[in-house]
């Protein structure tokens, strides 16, 4: 599956944009949302997911990894399509989205063009669970990232001869401060602190 595009912009139309990559230019359809963010000439990076049929390969662009997923799991409800996954998506953005499934609001649903009251029945009673069960993975991953690099930075700085007291007081101070988040950055912000009280 090809995951991802970068490269030129050749031409933006009203459904699609057109990107080369490689010195060849593929077709990549996308919300008119999307479209709007990208110009000719420039360079783009789109997340992509290619459906394939008997008589065509069709590239769906998107701008995040997030809408891609969303469009993929909207696919597993019977009845919709890619066309009509990304419809949805023009209409309403994926937050929007997870949350009238979730909540099971017919009326935010059928705004989409092709989802009548049967099919916005079908895709809450289908998808609740999933997308719920996404969005409570997304909040749980948060903590415990910020856990696993505290705990590396604290023993990184241990390994090179701080007492354990001190090097949990300067990461803590790095973390609650936002300065940082990934371990590299959070173990440089803790070793300047650290540099500061010697």
């Amino acid at each position: 599956m090809i995951s991802s595009v970068r490269g030129e912009v050749l031409s933006v139309g009203l459904n699609h944009v057109v990107v080369e990559v490689g010195g060849v230019g593929l077709a990549v359809q996308a919300t008119p949302a999307t479209l709007a963010t990208l110009r000719r000439g420039e360079q783009v990076r789109l997340h992509t997911a290619l459906v394939v049929r008997e008589d065509s390969l069709t590239l769906f662009g998107f701008a995040d990894a997030d809408a891609r997923e969303l469009f993929g799991l909207l696919q597993t409800v019977s009845g919709i399509g890619p066309r009509l996954a990304l419809a949805a998506l023009a209409v309403l953005d994926p937050d929007k989205l997870r949350t009238a499934i979730a909540e099971g609001n017919i009326t935010v649903l059928t705004q989409v063009p092709g989802v009548g009251r049967k099919g916005a029945e079908r895709l809450t009673l289908e998808l609740r669970d999933k997308v719920v069960a996404a969005a409570s993975a997304d909040t749980v991953a948060t903590p415990a990232t910020a856990g696993a690099v505290r705990a590396e930075v604290v023993e990184a700085l241990t390994g090179l001869g701080f007492p354990a007291k001190q090097a949990e007081q300067a990461v803590d101070k790095v973390l609650g401060g936002g300065e940082a988040s990934d371990t590299s950055a959070v173990l440089r912000a803790a070793l300047t602190t650290l540099g500061r009280k010697r």
